[in-house]
């Protein structure tokens, strides 16, 4: 595989636009497929994490050979959620900047149909929609891809996941039999095999990576907990990671609000994203998110799905998914571009089955770690700022200030100094944590080992409370 995309065989436009973009050189997906798409008209079926540069594998392919003397629409894009067609939009219009007369329509449910019908009118060399709304404008006949060419499938498994299967079947009954099908997939389940055997003609697996297996860069822990200390676990993670960067996974609307309302009032940097919202709002939550103006995004598995964000550190399981393979497209939100990321999953007794399942899908095992104690914490976070602080760049109009900083201080050692700003600065965390208690408690499989058995809930030795109840007895 090449190194370098001056490699690929890509137009000097094309070539233009992606050194402005700042890509240095293609990933594994995009090494591998874009040279076949180049030279050979074959379907293709690709297994690979999401945020591997899937949409330029296929978009730079694509955008090769448009024809845009020709009005007629020659490629169609479909994807699961609005956010990831708008995605994909912007990225192709980044793509094309240096293509003359490149025109692509994005459709999507939650904005304006007339507008979008309108847009259609104007031309479409590419369509990239989402299978409700795009079915809704073919019915209306203001949508026509019987001429299309191609014909891609992103992100296959979460488009049936949510249950489109009806939607395409009467979407590719209106394209034409002879076209190049491309299919997108982080897993491979039977629907999606099924889609391939329906819609595709002898199609070329690539796999990049593990099939049905999570980004070599992603580390797995998991923390046991009482049901009811559930959300102080939640707050214990995030105060031990003081850069922590990361979206917190629920499985309700409900739940998702309500963590995340308790974050904000325990001062953290979070938001929700789910279903409820309108289009507006999760614009203006994913716009904080994105400028990192928020540190923690809580989210249902449907409202986060399409959500393309680098650099994310952490995703928590605050529940485990309902479904086991979904638990792929949670954590393969970190540990992209070649970064190091962290999955963790917050789990009781009752749910140590189920993680073992999800090992065995993933070919990876968890991690357990004890959940952060009170000084842990606080040392961490003493840490962080005293690091800040050695790493910050001096202003120089803040020596202007120095005398009267310095009369201020007058007389106090460097000592008291630093102990008067920790405690100013730490107050919130000396108060909270001077009274919390160790929520760690036992495996059930650690007690089994070790022959002795303890209280669910207060992790006391059982057969030690019996022995000293029976002396006690004795003794009356």
């Amino acid at each position: 595989m090449t190194d370098n995309f001056l490699d690929l065989g890509l137009s000097n436009e094309l070539l233009n636009a992606v050194a402005e973009l700042g890509f240095e050189k293609p990933t594994p997906v995009q090494a591998r497929i874009i040279p076949v798409l180049l030279v050979e008209n074959k379907d293709i079926v690709c297994l690979a994490q999401t945020g591997t540069g899937k949409t330029a594998a296929f978009g730079l392919p694509v955008l090769e050979y448009l024809d845009t003397n020709n009005p007629e629409t020659q490629v169609l894009i479909l994807s699961p959620t609005r956010e990831l067609c708008r995605q994909i939009t912007q990225d192709l219009e980044n793509y094309s900047k240096y293509q003359k007369g490149v025109k692509i329509v994005s459709l999507y449910g939650g904005a304006s149909i007339v507008t979008q019908m309108r847009q259609l009118r104007n031309g479409a060399h590419i369509i990239v929609a989402t299978p409700g709304r795009l079915l809704d404008i073919i019915k209306r006949k203001e949508a026509d891809i019987s001429h299309i060419n191609t014909l891609v499938l992103d992100e296959a498994d979460e488009m049936l996941d949510m249950g489109f299967k009806d939607d395409l079947d009467a979407i590719l009954a209106s394209a034409p039999e002879e076209r190049r099908s491309l299919l997108f997939s982080a897993t491979l389940p039977k629907e999606v095999e099924a889609i391939a055997r329906t819609y595709m003609k002898d199609p070329e697996i690539v796999t990049v990576g593990t099939r049905n297996a999570g980004s070599e860069n992603v580390e797995h822990y998991y923390y046991m907990i009482r049901e009811e200390d559930r959300y102080e676990a939640l707050k214990r993670i995030a105060d031990f990671n003081p850069d922590i960067y990361g979206i917190v996974f629920c499985k309700t609307r409900e739940e998702t609000q309500k963590v995340a309302d308790a974050l904000q009032r325990d001062g953290y940097d979070a938001d929700a994203l789910h279903g409820d919202l309108s289009q507006a709002q999760r614009d203006y939550v994913m716009g904080k998110f994105k400028r990192k103006a928020l540190h923690l995004l809580v989210a249902t598995d449907v409202a986060a799905r399409g959500i393309d964000v680098t650099g994310l550190s952490h995703v928590i399981n605050y529940n485990l998914p309902q479904e086991i393979e979904l638990y792929t497209h949670r954590s393969g939100r970190t540990g992209r571009a070649d970064r190091k990321g962290i999955s963790i999953a917050i789990i009781n007794q009752r749910e140590k089955g189920k993680l073992r399942r999800i090992e065995q899908v993933i070919k990876k095992q968890f991690t357990r770690l004890p959940i952060p104690s009170a000084r842990e914490i606080c040392e961490k976070q003493l840490l962080h700022l005293i690091n800040g602080i050695n790493s910050v760049e001096v202003r120089k109009d803040i020596y202007n200030f120095l005398p009267l900083i310095n009369e201020q201080w007058d007389g106090i050692s460097k000592e008291e100094l630093i102990e008067k700003m920790l405690s100013y600065e730490f107050n919130r965390f000396f108060d909270y944590y001077r009274k919390a208690k160790d929520i760690n408690i036992q495996d059930k499989q650690d007690n089994k080992k070790s022959g002795i058995k303890k209280d669910e809930d207060t992790g006391q030795d059982l057969g030690r409370s019996r022995r000293e109840s029976r002396k006690q007895k004795e003794k009356n």
